[in-house]
């Protein structure tokens, strides 16, 4: 009878956790759409242009606001230098294991643990199936990983996340801060323009070390 009761509870315990994140992921979507509305009057007006041909597009956005000198340049030196931009997971090489690696030193002492299936609707499930393919044939994904957490994104699509709850919790803590916002404004000032460089998926082009993927 103990056994029973201790089991009982355990289900209660995961079954009042998947409502708790069922609740947070409703709450995210209410506000996703309501600072949507807000950020939308500031966003800047774009306008495609095309750096491939008819049969194969690759779309970039460009400012319309830009200075037409400007503009015209720009898109000449992204037509010449389009080759280098990643299009699809396919076009991503990746950095070989001599350059970088991501590891993960956990606390001592902890063994592995199977999460429990997460519950998601069959609408959200078909395009998780649909992004899951593409990076297996990219061969981002192997069979170790953690449940599936669906974000959606402002285009209809679904931006695929991953639960690492449990990773984080056995994982050593990380002593470098991200920087602080008033810093990276003040680093502005009296430049004309602000970029960076985003990599596609970029998450995925770091390979994991290779005693760590087990993890």
């Amino acid at each position: 009878m103990a056994l029973a009761s201790e089991d009982t509870n355990q289900s209660d315990k995961l079954i009042k956790g998947e409502n708790v994140e069922s609740k947070a992921l409703v709450e995210m979507e209410r506000w996703i759409e309501q600072e949507g509305s807000k950020c939308q009057s500031l966003m800047e007006d774009l306008e495609g242009v095309n750096l491939g041909d008819e049969s194969e597009k690759n779309e970039v956005r460009v400012g319309r606001q830009m200075p037409p000198d400007l503009r015209h340049n720009l898109i000449k030196l992204l037509r010449e230098c389009a080759d280098i931009f990643a299009w699809s997971y396919r076009d991503m090489p990746g950095l070989g294991r001599e350059i970088v690696e991501h590891k993960l030193p956990l606390l001592p002492d902890l063994v592995l643990v199977r999460q429990q299936l997460r519950r998601i609707k069959p609408k959200v499930a078909l395009k998780i199936k649909e992004e899951v393919e593409k990076q297996w044939n990219a061969r981002f994904l192997t069979v170790w990983v953690a449940n599936i957490v669906p974000v959606p994104k402002k285009d209809v699509k679904v931006q695929m996340c991953v639960d690492y709850k449990d990773l984080n919790r056995a994982s050593l803590k990380d002593n470098f801060p991200l920087p602080h916002i008033d810093v990276l404004v003040e680093n502005t000032v009296q430049h004309v323009f602000f970029s960076f460089m985003d990599g596609f998926s970029g998450y995925n082009q770091i390979q994991m070390a290779l005693e760590n993927i087990e993890k």
